[in-house]
């Protein structure tokens, strides 16, 4: 007998919805049960986002630089440059658009420390961080470049251990109780009276993300038949399968056939698209950042933090990197972004948990998204390949 099983996007929608309902009459002591429950799961994120910077940062960074070759160093360069191209795109998008949907008043306590809301929990457990967000960034840099570097496997098998141990906690543990963290976060916002206003502005986040996300792939398969001379329309509705089979698996990793399958019939080599396509399905993320950045953007707005545009752009630059690393299970990109977004702009518990929610709300455009870029790239690969006289042979 097969097992029924809801998806993480269910859940967290039946959360947010519970979290609305019970919000209108659930006793407060029962309600400030799920607050210190939220108290305790944010200390605990608090805690295991720098190892978890660590685990998926360090063999991420070493596994690319080994063996790394010229096509491979091509490769990863333009999936970098897609995704960054995809925040810088999104942040401006958002600068001119943002604005006029969120109104003032959604500037509440509503996305301020849960401390300063209406319900407050019984108790809480400090859980320092081993060391900071920057000292795990930096730490997983150079040791991950020194691994790329070094012929020693000891470290590197280490590093592939301690990634599968952080891969593990996220499956097991952290993505199980998302939702009902996300759950009491609606839960105390409806009590506090703000919940209303922030349903609002996630519809319409949740719109314009969508069009953004149209708008991306039309750039970036005008580019591919540019560099390719080939026509982009023609190219893009060859990758529409690939599209609504990510739509439905939501993951990158299960589309690859499907990807792989249409990235041939856009006349990319064999051996090219069996290199890029499952390589871009790990590095590439111009889907997800493009979410996360506008997210981010909104409850940035919705606090009345102001957004600077130098801060931003570093916050990108790192997002980009940050992707390369993120595990393959659903809200695994948002999981290995929230130590950016703690070390870079400052969110609290609160802000990652409405990061999360808006982030799951969207992951099938995301991953679609990626997934249908992923061609774009193989066929500008492709041509890359031709003209520097095939450093992989064609077939």
């Amino acid at each position: 007998m097969k097992k029924f099983r809801i998806s993480l996007l269910w859940q967290v929608l039946i959360a947010i919805v519970a979290g609305i309902v019970l919000g209108q009459f659930l006793p407060a002591p029962v309600a400030r049960l799920f607050v210190t429950f939220n108290g305790l799961f944010g200390n605990f994120l608090n805690f295991i986002i720098p190892l978890i910077i660590i685990g998926l940062i360090i063999p991420a960074i070493a596994d690319l630089g080994k063996g790394a070759g010229r096509l491979l160093l091509i490769t990863a360069l333009i999936a970098y440059g897609s995704t960054v191209f995809s925040g810088f795109f999104t942040y401006f998008s958002g600068e001119a658009i943002f604005p006029r949907l969120i109104a003032q008043s959604v500037q509440t306590a509503a996305v301020d420390n849960p401390g300063e809301m209406a319900l407050k929990p019984f108790f809480t457990v400090e859980m320092p961080a081993p060391f900071d967000i920057m000292t795990a960034l930096l730490l997983s840099f150079c040791i991950g470049l020194g691994l790329s570097a070094i012929p020693g496997n000891t470290l590197r098998m280490a590093a592939a251990d301690l990634r599968d141990i952080v891969t593990l906690l996220i499956e097991k543990v952290i993505i199980p109780l998302l939702p009902l963290h996300i759950f009491g976060i609606f839960l105390n916002m409806t009590i506090s009276g703000q919940v209303a206003s922030i349903i609002s502005v996630f519809v319409k986040i949740i719109i314009v993300i969508f069009v953004l996300h149209i708008l991306l792939l039309l750039i970036q398969f005008s580019l591919a038949g540019l560099i390719a001379r080939k026509n982009p329309l023609r190219l893009l509705k060859n990758m529409l399968p690939a599209y609504a089979t990510a739509l439905g698996t939501q993951s990158s990793a299960a589309t690859i056939p499907v990807t792989l399958a249409q990235t041939l019939k856009n006349g990319v080599s064999k051996n090219i698209a069996t290199f890029v396509i499952p390589l871009c399905a790990t590095i590439h993320l111009s889907g997800s950042t493009m979410k996360i950045t506008a997210c981010a953007m909104a409850i940035m707005m919705m606090a009345g933090i102001p957004i600077h545009t130098l801060d931003f752009s570093g916050f990108i630059f790192m997002l980009g990197i940050t992707m390369v690393a993120a595990p393959g299970v659903p809200g695994g990109a948002i999981m290995a972004a929230l130590g950016v977004l703690e070390g870079m702009l400052g969110f609290d518990e609160t802000a990652q948990a409405l990061m999360i929610a808006l982030y799951i709300a969207m992951d099938s455009f995301g991953t679609a998204c990626n997934v249908t870029g992923d061609g774009a790239i193989a066929v500008v690969v492709d041509r890359i390949n031709g003209k520097s006289g095939n450093l992989v042979q064609r077939s």
